[in-house]
């Protein structure tokens, strides 16, 4: 199935930028040798990510990541021009001030070609630049009068890896420190690789700042990249992990106002069979009448969580779409894309993402660092 899309959007390209503009031969040529180059490039780069030259590969996965977003939004580009087209009758008659059918097309395939161009431009400044800062002011029943106006800034979503590495983390782990939290968050997909390569470029996390300790749940990627030797890395950095338990925090000028802080596993444990997302294992034994805050990667997870009296779940994984329009294909599957939500006395955060996965592109879903503010309702 990748296969085939893969060479049907190809095939799509060219046939709209090569084969139906007139280029003279020998740009028909090139145009359609690179296409194919890119196309086999795609698959030669996880050939060559298993390989010993690593840095070779994840410099040409980089590029070539960037090519399949760009491709995307060209697509989104012609076929918005294509649908243009047919809705003005171009695709079947001749005349439109004077232009013939073939004119029109033409016309119309490079404005399509030149939006895409423009919007994958926007899109690397998007995923390139700083993420934002996102203040969110959360009203939870039965909060204790001590933990008003609490701060837990949330990182979710940071993908350290071929694209972004350690400078990029000193830049996040630096604008944290500056908010002198109470808290910190990780809410998964912190790594994309193993601890043996990418162990010292999370070295930065060592220096986070919080008043109430650093917390992180696993994401599916934080699976794939070998969990049990990253959650010992965590351990040497002062990164507590919070894998289907709980545990209290204590706020206020005596630590008289107590929170219940839980973590859950992420789904993709199941079928690596190497566990697996428990709420009651990690909601078990916990005080009553705290209010519960939740940490779990995968925002799915939250109508149980609300079932269960959780006051607050933290999520990422959906990275709000990354690049538009490709979040209405997420809401197809994900009902809790970004932003804030409300299940009777339960609420819901889902961060957009404090990096990027794939290609380094982010159009109308910006990265972000999260800093919410607990208030009583």
């Amino acid at each position: 199935m990748a296969l085939g899309i893969l060479g049907l959007g190809h095939y799509y390209v060219w046939a709209r930028l090569v084969r139906d503009l007139p280029w003279p031969e020998p740009a028909r040529l090139l145009f359609s040798g690179l296409l194919f180059a890119l196309a086999a490039g795609v698959l030669l780069s996880f050939v060559l990510r298993r390989a010993r030259r690593r840095g070779l590969a994840a410099g040409l996965q980089t590029v070539l990541l960037a090519w399949l977003g760009v491709g995307f939004l060209l697509i989104v580009g012609l076929l918005a021009a294509d649908l243009a087209l047919g809705l003005l009758g171009l695709g079947r008659s001749a005349g439109l001030s004077g232009l013939s059918r073939v004119e029109a097309r033409e016309i119309f395939t490079l404005a399509g070609a030149a939006a895409g161009a423009a919007a994958s431009l926007a899109a690397l400044f998007g995923a390139l630049g700083p993420p934002q800062l996102r203040e969110v002011e959360v009203r939870l029943p039965a909060l204790p009068s001590g933990a008003r106006g609490l701060t837990i800034v949330q990182l979710s979503d940071l993908h350290i890896g071929p694209t972004l590495g350690r400078p990029f983390l000193e830049r996040i782990v630096r604008r944290v420190n500056a908010l002198e939290p109470d808290l910190v968050a990780i809410t998964g997909d912190l790594v994309d690789g193993p601890v043996e390569r990418l162990g010292e470029a999370i070295e930065p996390l060592r220096e986070l700042r919080a008043r109430h300790g650093v917390y992180f749940v696993p994401g599916n990627h934080d699976h794939y990249a070998g969990l049990p030797g990253w959650l010992r890395r965590l351990g040497e950095l002062g990164v507590e992990v919070l894998q289907n338990r709980w545990t209290l925090v204590r706020a206020g000028s005596a630590g008289e106002a107590e929170i219940v802080l839980a973590g859950v596993d992420d789904p993709a444990a199941r079928w690596l069979g190497t566990g697996g997302p428990d709420l009651e294992r990690a909601l078990s034994g916990r005080p009553e009448g705290r209010p519960v805050v939740l940490l779990a990667h995968q925002p799915g997870q939250f109508d149980r969580a609300a079932g269960l009296g959780v006051a607050l779940q933290l999520s990422g994984h959906t990275h709000g779409g990354q690049i538009f329009p490709f979040h209405l294909l997420v809401h197809l599957f994900q009902p809790y894309v970004a932003g804030l939500y409300r299940k009777d006395r339960s609420q819901l955060y889902v961060s957009r993402g404090t990096g990027f996965w794939g290609p380094p592109l982010r159009l109308g879903a910006p990265a972000e660092i999260t800093r919410l503010v607990l208030e009583a309702a």
